[in-house]
């Protein structure tokens, strides 16, 4: 469909979406705490038109829209974010990456009357913190999801990249205690168990890709130097480049623990202190989509992502439907910007070269979606690089 059409549609959506990331961002809320932020998308939605499941899956600041045209049609779902940072804010533009998914659904269902499907927007909180996505993708929220789309703001405009697969491993040892002077022997030494899984993962490094991080602290270790250690806790994260690779390393990290509590003598438990995250399956086919409609726009000089640096819940959700997770440049051109987690970056969403991004990736990503459900071809092909890219985890 042409961008004009959707510029004019644009139009009496923009004091309403411009109003949203200021309002989100004046009132910046930690994950899971984003009532006043969840409430404001859930509100301008209604407004226009959605049906909104608030308290989605049990989380209380979680939503999920939906737009029918109740005629047939692919699904297509963007993904809203509005956690901010502690102490500095929305530093990483959720203000603005959720108006823009919220502003692409609303934009796209203005035209599904005449082209049928349907739209969803997710409200995904705690993006920083815990993963929000990982509870939807576990729970089956993505499952009736045709393509699911998301768009960050940034210094400058990129394709969707990679991300490393993340499993966040906790290892409680249990020992003895005694009187580390008078009966040593008598004791069994939890933090020793500790120590020894440190060095044998220290070890293991040579030994695994050289694109695996291993990290990891010493939450408890003792509690006075007199008394031989009865609880040690350390926190490990294991990253790879892939999420089946990870499984194979994170059984080495959780022997090298194991080894450690039978050298010592102590018990292991092990857990995940967090949630998992799978690494970022983007499509690149969508991605092409994506790319058509934002060079029609005037971005042209979209970046190629170098490499995965960090992880991302969007990961998750790329193992069940195909998704793209890019970035666009929210300063003017020849502007380098700021970083983002600044509070500079925070205060840049509100300013003019902002604002017009957000209006072109919204009306990008609206085509997009749009183009997704006019064309069957298009839609058969991102799925099949989706079930090719993870053919693996369905034998």
């Amino acid at each position: 469909m042409e961008a004009k059409k959707f510029f004019d549609l644009y139009e009496p959506l923009k004091d309403d979406l411009e109003a949203l990331s200021k309002y989100i961002y004046d009132n910046p809320e930690l994950g899971n705490e984003e009532f006043k932020s969840s409430a404001a998308h859930v509100a301008l939605l209604k407004k226009y038109g959605f049906t909104v499941e608030e308290q989605y899956l049990d989380v209380a600041t979680a939503f999920r829209a939906t737009y029918d045209s109740g005629k047939p049609g692919p699904t297509i779902c963007y993904l809203a974010e509005f956690d901010a940072l502690p102490g500095i804010g929305h530093g990483c533009g959720h203000n603005h990456l959720g108006t823009v998914s919220t502003g692409a659904g609303i934009l796209l269902s203005k035209v599904l009357e005449e082209i049928g499907g349907r739209v969803v927007i997710g409200g995904t909180p705690a993006e920083e913190t815990c993963g929000g996505k990982v509870v939807f993708a576990d729970k089956g929220a993505f499952d009736d999801i045709d393509v699911t789309m998301i768009s960050h703001p940034y210094n400058k405009d990129e394709e969707s990249g990679y991300s490393l697969a993340l499993n966040p491993l906790e290892f409680t040892f249990t020992g003895k205690p005694s009187h580390a002077a008078a009966a040593p022997e008598q004791g069994i030494n939890a933090l020793d168990a500790c120590l020894a899984t440190f060095h044998s993962i220290n070890a293991l490094r040579e030994h695994v890709l050289s694109s695996t991080r291993i990290h990891g602290i010493i939450k408890e270790g003792g509690l006075a130097a007199n008394i031989v250690p009865e609880r040690a806790v350390a926190q490990f994260y294991v990253r790879t480049t892939k999420k089946l690779y990870n499984q194979e390393v994170s059984e080495k990290v959780i022997n090298c623990a194991k080894a450690g509590a039978l050298a010592a003598g102590a018990k292991l438990e092990i857990s995940q202190f967090e949630y998992p995250y799978d690494d970022l399956l983007t499509n690149h086919r969508l991605q092409a989509a994506l790319n058509k409609n934002l060079n029609a726009l005037g971005i042209v000089d979209i970046n190629v992502p170098k490499g995965p640096a960090g992880s991302t819940d969007v990961g998750n959700v790329s193992y069940v439907c195909p998704t793209l997770h890019n970035h666009y440049n929210i300063f003017a051109e020849g502007d380098p910007g700021y970083p983002t987690h600044t509070r500079e970056f925070a205060d840049a969403t509100l300013l003019p070269p902002a604002l017009e991004a957000m209006k072109k990736n919204v009306v990008a990503l609206a085509m997009t979606g749009a183009d997704i459900i006019c064309d069957p071809e298009l839609l058969a092909e991102i799925r099949a690089e989706f079930d090719k890219e993870t053919a693996v985890f369905k034998k």
